[in-house]
């Protein structure tokens, strides 16, 4: 496998290898990086002085991080040049707060983005290296669940390519996201050990270790771990910096993550007593407070962790950014000309307070100088519209942890609701609904209404997810601070997304439209006309089987999941979730089954339905979802009336490899959420980009997806958010029940134990949420139409050259959902940034 993202369009004359960076380093005032042909030499050096290994008894993973730290050499000085530029001009600052960065793998990008390909190649090649195996040996970084931190790894990789200075933040997981595997057709989770050996991008740097003060002390008895308040303590926060390498090399910013560690190590006295786990029981737990990505906050301890984790970001990051501030030599009150934080979702919320208290406290300002020089250096990007995604943290917590914390929310909601009485006289129900403090049996500090508060900027992350957050989330907020709310709808990174996922479709975009799309993902727009040219279409259908293909070996190869490449790959790949209607798309599969039992004569053709993505542990009906996907599976290919026409592939341990993998092969994406429910989606933008055709609801970026192509590029069905939101006080699923009978036949199958024979009345609870309860995600209310829209689907599938035709022009128009352009829109309007290039 070459890590050469262009194969058969290189060299050329505009930049190093010929991918289209000399536009690129053009727009930033840069020159080419300086690489020399010796630097492959550090390979052998790195296997020998770091492995102490011999050249030809090293294993893949010793090999692996040879060349990966060799890499890193290489980039180096760049990274270090990068920070003194910084440090020197002193220019405004972009830091990237967030919980999640859901990296991948990082030794394929980092050489592509550095324009190294060729070198790589040529260097693998003389020592007989297999380039893919030892891709295959690094591990995933899932720092992150899904879209959230996707769409953070994006927006870093992007800033880095427009050479704005920026920092993202973020901790440093023991264990990421779960590694999910499949027993009996259900989701079991296993520790997902990505850091089990060393990892070479990361750099520890203990000399720049934050300490964090707690109001409380935790001690560890017999399992339990018990809080002393009133006993002060505190964590250090240990940073590890990962470089973020720009397309062209010539900035390289930094990934911070922090590690929880303890100051006091070791206590001898406790060991010499004999008590040996009392002796460093602190040090055990400080470390827990990064162990796990998401901790289960179905139990006091586990909410407990989730809020200590949140704070000790924000409280090593703002630490760490003050000191870069201060370190330049500015004076406080230009803070928020220096600075932008951005807060991505409520997760770093606890910034506002935190600001404050270092405003406060350590620079000795006014309250009003604090609270201004705090709203003009956060932003706050909302992610979500689910009334339960909105974090809410008990006021117990606060005066256990935080006290001083509570004090300054408490004061700065007393001045807010002080605003707010003023402006509407005698409403105490808007009074109750603004208020930072949610009253009730237990008090809770509303997250998203501090952040919306102690911020200038709130953002949604789609146009209609913008509306909706407007006008139904937060309409009190809008209409107080009309000139803080704004939409940034989300991109992805062509480079990673497009250029190093699929290089035969990226070659035949060079060969078609020159160099420096993927700096400028807008220059695609002119393969438009290319749709109507017959062998041009007859190229893209070649370069989309070669990507089908390919998956088909990877994921064969992985999960010994065989697939035939001749059938319509039709992909749904999420997190398992109610509102994103896996259950939908499983209930169609049974409607298409109904039809082939009753009719063997049916000849459409053959559709591979693939399913990947994780439940939450404690989330009981998505894994009953998943383990229904694999009954159903498991069933079609028994059954002779659907064997080599139908078939459901459940891919476990969903990943952004994964991804990497499966979206160039795909034909079919699968957009199907409730409408008013999904604030974006990311993943709908990379199969566009990768000409895969959406099936979809009028939903999140999908509504702009199918502005620029055209809606008679896509296949959309199913109610709008204002229909499913009138529909609310009246409608009855048990309706579509008795009144559609192929929506009735298949839950009544899915019912009867038809695909799960061994244990009856296993579906009982998905019937259930289908037919009572009011039913909020209009399964069965859209179950019609979305068959009719997968009906049009296999009809333009026979028409080979209409398929090309509708999918080209997805490719083409898909300028707008690089992530460059929304970070160009924040850099613009939000934080006041521009770029600082690097010499």
């Amino acid at each position: 496998m070459s890590t050469r993202a262009t194969p058969s369009a290189t060299p050329r004359a505009d930049g190093p290898e010929g991918d289209g960076s000399g536009d690129l380093l053009a727009r930033y005032g840069c020159g080419p990086v300086p690489f020399t042909g010796h630097d492959d030499a550090l390979y052998e050096r790195r296997l020998i002085f770091d492995h102490v290994v011999d050249l030809t008894e090293a294993g893949p993973r010793e090999r692996f991080e040879a060349v990966a730290a060799a890499i890193r050499d290489v980039l180096a000085q760049r990274w270090v040049r990068t920070q003194q530029e910084h440090e020197r001009a002193n220019p405004k600052q972009v830091y990237y707060l967030s919980m999640e960065f859901l990296i991948g793998r990082s030794l394929a990008n980092n050489v592509m983005n550095l324009l190294l390909s060729p070198l790589v190649d040529d260097a693998a090649r003389r020592r007989g290296l297999d380039l893919a195996e030892l891709i295959e040996q690094e591990p995933d970084a899932g720092l992150g669940n899904g879209g959230l931190g996707r769409l953070a790894a994006c927006f870093v990789e992007s800033m880095a390519t427009m050479a704005l200075p920026a920092i993202g933040y973020g901790l440093r997981y023991d264990f990421g996201i779960f590694r999910q595997e499949l027993r009996d057709g259900c989701q079991v989770e296993q520790p997902d050990r990505w850091l089990a050996r060393p990892d070479p991008w990361e750099v520890a740097r203990p000399n720049e270790a934050v300490t964090v003060p707690l109001g409380c002390r935790f001690e560890a008895h017999g399992g339990e771990i018990a809080v002393h308040r009133g006993q002060a303590s505190h964590l250090l926060g240990v940073p590890y910096d990962r470089p973020v390498v720009g397309h062209g090399g010539r900035t390289i910013n930094t990934l911070r993550l922090w590690k929880a560690e303890t100051p006091d190590v070791f206590d001898f006295g406790e060991f010499s007593g004999g008590d040996y786990f009392g002796a460093v029981s602190d040090r055990v737990l400080a470390e827990t407070v990064s162990r796990v990505l998401y901790p289960d906050d179905s139990t006091p301890r586990g909410r407990s962790l989730r809020f200590l984790q949140e704070y000790f970001l924000v409280a090593c990051s703002l630490d760490d950014i003050v000191a870069r501030f201060l370190r330049r030599g500015n004076d406080w009150p230009a803070l928020a000309d220096k600075v932008a934080v951005q807060l991505n979702d409520t997760h770093p919320a606890l910034a506002v307070a935190e600001l404050m208290r270092i405003l406060l406290d350590r620079a000795g300002l006014n309250w009003d100088r604090a609270w201004e020089l705090t709203i003009g250096t956060l932003a706050y990007t909302n992610h979500t519209l689910l009334p339960e995604a909105l974090e809410t943290w008990p006021v117990d917590l606060f005066e256990a942890l935080l006290p001083r914390h509570l004090e300054i929310v408490y004061e700065i909601n007393r001045r807010f609701l002080d605003d707010v009485r003023a402006a509407h006289p005698g409403d105490e129900a808007k009074v109750g609904r603004m208020s930072l403090i949610e009253e009730g049996p237990t008090r809770k500090v509303r997250m998203a209404h501090l952040a919306i508060v102690g911020t200038h900027s709130t953002n949604g992350v789609a146009a209609i997810h913008s509306e909706l957050l407007r006008t139904r989330t937060v309409p009190d907020f809008a209409a107080m601070f009309p000139g803080r709310f704004g939409n940034k709808t989300n991109g992805v990174t062509p480079r990673r997304w497009l250029l190093l996922a699929n290089p035969g479709l990226a070659a035949l975009l060079t060969e078609a439209v020159g160099v420096g799309w993927a700096a400028d993902l807008g220059k695609l727009a002119a393969v438009t006309p290319l749709a109507e040219d017959a062998g041009f279409r007859e190229h893209f259908l070649a370069a989309r089987r070669a990507a089908k293909l390919r998956f088909v070996d990877w994921i064969r190869d992985r999960d010994g999941i065989a697939l035939d490449p001749d059938s319509i790959f039709d992909a749904q790949v999420k997190r398992i979730h109610e509102y994103k209607r896996q259950l939908l798309n499983v209930l169609h599969v049974v409607v298409c089954y109904n039809r082939l039992r009753d009719d063997p004569g049916l000849d459409p053709p053959p559709r591979t339905f693939l399913f990947a993505g994780k439940a939450a542990p404690a989330y009981h009906l998505a894994k009953l979802i998943i383990r229904l996907i694999n009954d159903v599976g498991a069933t079609l290919d028994r059954d002779q009336a659907a064997r080599g026409r139908l078939r459901v592939a459940f891919l476990p341990d969903y990943s952004v490899t994964l991804a990497e993998r499966l979206i160039p092969a795909s034909d079919v994406s699968e957009q199907i959420s409730t409408a008013g429910f999904e604030a974006s989606g990311t993943s709908n933008m990379k199969f566009m980009m990768n000409g895969a055709l959406t099936v979809g609801t009028r939903d999140g970026a999908t509504i702009e997806i199918a502005e620029e192509v055209g809606e008679e590029n896509l296949f959309l069905f199913g109610l709008t958010a204002d229909q499913v939101a009138g529909s609310r006080g009246w409608y009855e699923p048990r309706w579509h029940y008795e009144h559609e009978p192929e929506a009735r036949r298949a839950l009544d199958l899915i019912a009867s134990g038809h695909f799960n024979p061994g244990e009856p009345g296993r579906y009982a609870p998905i019937r259930e949420a289908l037919l009572t309860h009011g039913e909020p995600y209009m399964h069965l209310a859209d179950l019609t139409s979305y068959a009719e829209a997968q009906r049009c689907v296999s009809d333009l599938y026979a028409d080979r050259a209409g398929w090309a035709r509708k999918a080209i022009i997805n490719v083409a128009r898909s300028g707008k959902f690089s992530s460059d352009r929304t970070i160009a829109e924040y850099a613009g309007s939000i934080w006041g940034a521009t770029p600082c290039p690097v010499a």
